[in-house]
């Protein structure tokens, strides 16, 4: 079911693009890494990338206990959260009609700092497998050291919104059409280079599963 966006999340310009159900939040947010986190500092805007991972109905950050930002937004600081996506490039015949296909996620709200021991290591081990998937049972877990050091915030999903853009550009069906210039979608895909190895990796260790399981539908192919 579609939940209703605060005004502040609402969106306003082309809203046939707007998204606010559930389902559509979570898969940006489940599918994009990086997410900026921007707020207010003595009157001062700041946005800063950070990783990213959405479990159940929160999204957690993770960053340095000695970090100002972190403190700040553990501290219950209005922010700001925003993913995107980018699918592709859009080419039209006019300039002004040249745009892009994406998915993006605007969520507002403010940070709670996780400190129950069960919970910030449930937090450590997803932010881990939305690295790598399966990645946290092949590594050594955080020591009480790594952890002290490491603050973990959450943001409920509350104020939310999507915006998706798809297809082809905007002036097939328009004079432009008739003009004697290439127009239509050039695709963005992301994906794996070949693993480079630590230099002090011992010899003869394998690539671990969760790093094989990235490559096998490239080998399938």
């Amino acid at each position: 079911m579609a939940r209703r966006a605060g005004d502040s999340t609402r969106v306003r310009r082309q809203p046939d693009r707007a998204h606010y159900d559930r389902g559509t939040i979570d898969a940006v947010l489940d599918a994009v890494l990086l997410a900026h986190v921007a707020f207010v500092e003595d009157g001062q805007p700041i946005a800063i990338p950070m990783l990213q991972a959405r479990v159940g109905d929160r999204v957690l950050i993770h960053g340095s206990t000695a970090s100002r930002a972190m403190r700040l937004l553990g501290a219950g600081a209005p922010a700001c959260v925003t993913v995107t996506a980018l699918d592709g490039l859009v080419l039209a015949r006019s300039a002004f009609e040249h745009s892009a296909n994406y998915r993006s996620v605007l969520l507002l709200g403010r940070f709670r700092e996780i400190t129950g021991e069960m919970e910030r290591r449930n937090a450590f081990e997803a932010l881990t497998n939305k690295l790598v998937a399966g990645r946290w049972d092949e590594v050594r877990r955080p020591s009480p050291k790594e952890m002290k050091a490491s603050t973990i915030l959450a943001m409920s999903i509350e104020n939310a919104s999507a915006k998706v853009r798809t297809g082809p550009p905007s002036d097939d069906a328009g004079p432009d059409a008739e003009f004697d210039t290439w127009a239509g979608e050039l695709p963005i895909v992301s994906g794996f280079g070949a693993p480079i190895a630590a230099p002090g990796l011992k010899s003869g260790i394998p690539l671990s599963r969760s790093i094989r399981l990235l490559y096998e539908p490239k080998e399938r192919t």
